[in-house]
């Protein structure tokens, strides 16, 4: 068994390496309003500060997508939900069972993703197109499709 020395470590580039350090002083407050201001930009506080100040936040600097972990958790557990609802109508119909029958729970569980669809526009700091649930028609009565002549 032989052992293979690790890869040596690459030097960092020298223009790369931020070495100096401006300090500030806030009250909790400004703080806050700061750091929401950050997070609404979709930067890290330091990008943030840096964008601010010189214009630009730098060549390596991340957008972030600004989130409210609360309503993220919130959509998950809907979502769970919808999941759910559309496999117990699913088993339902694959059994024999009359669409009729499911119609109004496909209507609301419609409605219920219209719903999760916005709640994720606001936690992702967008706006949402409010754009209504697909109406469910029922489907035209059963006709041969004809093709086209072919030219």
């Amino acid at each position: 068994m032989t052992d293979t020395p690790p890869p040596p470590k690459r030097p960092k580039s020298e223009t790369r390496k931020r070495v100096r350090q401006v300090k500030a002083r806030f009250t909790e407050a400004e703080h806050a309003a700061f750091l929401a201001r950050a997070d609404k930009a979709g930067l890290a506080a330091a990008a943030f500060l840096r964008a601010t100040a010189l214009g630009d936040a730098g060549p390596r600097a991340q957008k972030k997508v600004p989130a409210d972990a609360q309503a993220l958790r919130e959509v998950i557990g809907h979502l769970g939900k919808i999941g759910s609802n559309l496999n117990q109508i699913a088993r339902y119909l694959h059994t024999g069972g009359s669409a009729a029958v499911v119609l109004q729970d496909i209507r609301d569980t419609l409605a219920d993703h219209a719903r999760i669809r916005d709640r994720l526009y606001e936690a992702l700091g967008k706006t949402p197109d409010h754009a209504p649930p697909a109406a469910l028609d029922p489907p035209p009565a059963a006709s041969k499709f004809i093709p086209p002549p072919k030219s």
